[in-house]
């Protein structure tokens, strides 16, 4: 008995140490929530998968953006064709692929209009001919997706059906729909089991149809017209119905993985993630669902581990909702599977202290001694998980979303943590309206008169976002319209609320520890909520749409057809430079250059190894304000500077160096 209560009671110190490192329930609740908002009211219809869009924040983890191609769609079967729906339609054909892949057919009825039919994307080109039909090529398709979805100057690569961000935190792929459940995932439906995933969970998934990934089984001699069924969307709804307990197994699974087993060069890659995911997803379905609780956690990882283990020596993993597929099928040779089983077999024995050689979790044995999370550290810790989520959302967010967002928000919020998260992204987002819309200069003019007002009502709005980008965005639209006295006393405002308390977040690197101060003040509001915290302690680096036409005119050139990121800190600088060089305030317009030029000095210091957009528009800003005041040499060696470090040619800098000759 009392051995028991021991295991419990280790197993429970676990848990709070992985809720910890990894994320309380609280925490994965407002990431997912917080790209599942995003992906609502998208112009396109976007789902945000991977790890991060699990709940899982992870060293590594990455983010799968899956948009939904509009014009195309996949159907079972002809007798399923609608000509009302007026796209292209392809029919699956499975008869020479492999489990989980497909080949798509043009419908034949389209056989006949393929001459008429009105192609402005250049679809057709992607069609190959095959057995006297159309196929549609997924290798074109990918090709025809980087051309129309992709900047020739932005950097990426090819991994897989996706495309890939050269820092490798992001996964685009574009991919086509069936609404319907196809035939051969319907065994799955009623095949036997314990009581998950339930008869309702089970409803909701098949409800949502399957999509499809350009691309085809390795090896094959079809390879590049073939297509990967994918199951994204039901395994989403799956890991959301996890417990806890089982999600923080799988980020364990996961872990053992990447940091223990990836280790060796000669079996990095061998195991993926997506084969952790789906022997949880066959665990899962076998087991009683009362014994994923946090007092038996640690028997629960072990069992997990058992079965990989099994998986591993036997080569049988079976895809979770296509059997046939078995993935360990050939996927060993003889010596990488020896290695394997040993290192899995040597984890297994070691237990939970087997991560003491693992870089997330190797100071169990030092930070836990039975210690749970205190509740003055929540919003601290709150914060510190939470804010990396919020601004991955805002990157992606777009100015057309303020509507899409509001309905959803009236209609389907229904948790203080999710109108929270609404309120903060509808702040966002309209900001982004006011960025983008025209007002013409013309004083006097009504229509001047409503356009000016109807921008100053979405900036009021976007005030909400935090502690200074919507002031920022305010005094900046302001300045354009030359009220440079009242542009002036808001950034006078801004200057007294730059101090340490406040935390900073660039949109970039996101893994700045708190200082003292830092972590203190958010133990101090531990009685006020998400929102609060967020308006009065977090800056931004914040965002200026393409052609904003709310920046300084100074830096037009600076959102020519790209938007742009900037530091708060030296733009309100820079900022005050320009009101007080407007009112020709020699003395004035002197020392703010001076703090500009200090606290560049100060951040690019910081970031010369990985120079990244704030801190390159703060040197660009540098030599813009010594250009104003007749210094060309000194702003000549800004720019030279900023040029350097600008490796892709994505800022101002060269063409501005240019002009200087």
């Amino acid at each position: 008995m009392q051995s028991m209560t021991t295991k419990k009671h280790e197993s429970l110190n676990f848990y709070n140490y992985l809720c910890q490192k990894i994320g309380s329930e609280e925490v994965v609740k407002v990431r997912r929530l917080a790209l599942v908002i995003n992906d609502i009211g998208q112009k396109t219809n976007r789902i945000t998968s991977g790890s991060k869009g699990e709940g899982l924040d992870l060293k590594g983890s990455d983010i799968d953006v899956m948009t939904i191609d509009c014009n195309i769609e996949v159907i079972e079967s002809e007798k399923d064709f609608n000509i009302k729906h007026q796209r292209l339609s392809f029919v699956i054909n499975t008869e020479d692929t492999q489990p989980c892949f497909t080949q798509l057919y043009l419908v034949t009825h389209h056989h006949n209009l393929i001459l008429n039919f009105v192609d402005p994307l250049g679809l057709l080109n992607l069609l190959e001919m095959k057995h006297l039909r159309y196929v549609l090529s997924s290798e074109q398709y990918k090709q025809w997706c980087i051309s129309h979805h992709f900047s020739s100057n932005l950097p990426f690569k090819l991994h897989g059906p996706c495309i890939s961000s050269k820092d490798g935190q992001y996964d685009f792929a574009s991919c086509l729909k069936c609404e319907t459940w196809i035939c051969q995932a319907k065994p799955w439906i009623s095949r036997p089991r314990t009581a998950w995933p339930s008869p309702e969970l089970i409803s909701k998934i098949t409800s949502c149809g399957v999509l499809f990934v350009p691309i085809g089984c390795k090896g094959s001699i079809n390879e590049n017209i073939e297509w990967r069924i994918s199951f994204s969307v039901a395994e989403k709804i799956l890991i959301f119905s996890f417990s806890h307990t089982q999600l923080l197994c799988y980020a364990m699974l996961k872990i053992l993985l990447k940091e223990l087993v990836d280790r060796n060069e000669d079996l990095k890659g061998l195991l993926c993630s997506y084969y952790i995911k789906t022997l949880m997803f066959w665990i899962s379905e076998e087991t009683d669902p009362y014994l994923w609780r946090p007092d038996n956690i640690i028997p629960c990882f072990m069992a997990c581990l058992k079965r990989l283990l099994y998986c591993v020596r036997y080569s049988i993993l079976s895809h979770y909702f296509i059997p046939e597929n078995n993935f360990f099928l050939l996927r060993f040779n003889t010596n990488n599977k020896e290695k394997l089983i040993t290192i899995l077999t040597s984890c297994y024995r070691q237990g939970i202290d087997c991560f003491a050689f693992s870089e997330t979790l190797q100071d169990y044995r030092i930070q836990s001694n039975g210690s749970t999370e205190s509740l003055v550290s929540r919003n601290s810790r709150l914060l510190q998980q939470m804010i990396p989520t919020f601004c991955t959302v805002r990157l992606m967010l777009r100015a057309d979303r303020v509507l899409g967002l509001l309905f959803t928000f009236l209609h389907s919020s229904r948790t203080g943590l999710s109108r929270v998260l609404f309120a903060l992204l509808i702040s966002e987002a309209s900001l982004a309206v006011a960025d983008t819309h025209l007002y013409p200069n013309v004083l006097g003019n009504k229509h001047y008169y409503f356009k000016y007002m109807h921008c100053l009502s979405h900036l009021t709005i976007g005030l909400d976002i935090d502690a200074l980008s919507g002031l920022l965005k305010l005094a900046s639209f302001l300045y354009v319209h030359k009220n440079y006295e009242v542009s002036l006393t808001i950034i006078k405002y801004i200057l007294q609320k730059c101090t340490d308390k406040k935390i900073y977040r660039s949109f970039i690197y996101q893994d700045k520890y708190f200082n003292p101060i830092q972590k203190h003040v958010p133990n101090l509001m531990k009685k006020e909520n998400l929102k609060t915290i967020m308006k009065s302690l977090i800056i931004h680096s914040f965002k200026f749409e393409r052609d904003s036409f709310i920046i300084p005119q100074e830096l037009q050139l600076d959102v020519s057809g790209r938007s742009n990121y900037f530091h708060s800190l030296p733009f309100t600088h820079f900022l005050n430079f320009l009101c007080y060089y407007h009112l020709h305030d020699i003395s004035s317009y002197a020392q703010s250059l001076q703090q500009l030029e200090h606290v560049q000095h100060r951040l690019l210091s910081c970031i010369l190894d990985v120079p990244y957009p704030e801190a390159l528009n703060t040197v660009i800003c540098c030599g813009i304000a010594r250009q104003l005041i007749g210094d060309p040499f000194i702003a000549r060696q800004y720019f030279e500077v900023a040029a350097g470090l600008d490796e892709y040619n994505r800022t101002s800098a060269a063409s501005r160096l240019f002009n200087l000759i």
